[in-house]
């Protein structure tokens, strides 16, 4: 973990480079995918979803957890498989991205962020540019 200064105009960047992004949700995808099928199922994302979100999570009941993953899948499962594939994933985490970007604005922030983080990616990939 390392403190940061982000801005929106920085997670916006990132998400807007196809290379950058596609390669960061390959890698999270993967790591996800514990049965190494290609697709995220529900089981795996409850199973493994510290590996990816925030301590939001600990903080909410089982229901509100259920609830949140029922919204995920009947927004962003767009085939309607039961699963999240790589392209559905994709898309999930730039909206995520996106609603981050917006709610930072312009102004930078001092953030604590772990390692793989989006977020710490995106600090990343900024630095490599300037």
């Amino acid at each position: 973990m390392s403190i940061e200064f982000v801005d929106g105009q920085t997670v916006m960047e990132f998400v807007n480079d196809p290379q950058a992004f596609e390669k960061w949700t390959n890698e999270k995808f993967k790591m996800l995918d514990a049965d190494g099928d290609g697709v995220l199922s529900r089981d795996e994302l409850q199973k493994r979803v510290g590996k990816l979100s925030s301590m939001e999570f600990d903080l909410q009941s089982k229901d509100e957890i259920n609830r949140l993953y029922d919204l995920l899948f009947n927004k962003f499962d767009i085939d309607k498989s039961g699963t999240i594939d790589p392209g559905e994933f994709r898309a999930l985490m730039k909206e995520m991205m996106l609603a981050k970007a917006r709610g930072i604005g312009n102004s930078p922030v001092s953030i604590i962020l772990h390692g793989d983080s989006l977020l710490m990616r995106a600090v990343q990939h900024a630095s490599k540019t300037i």
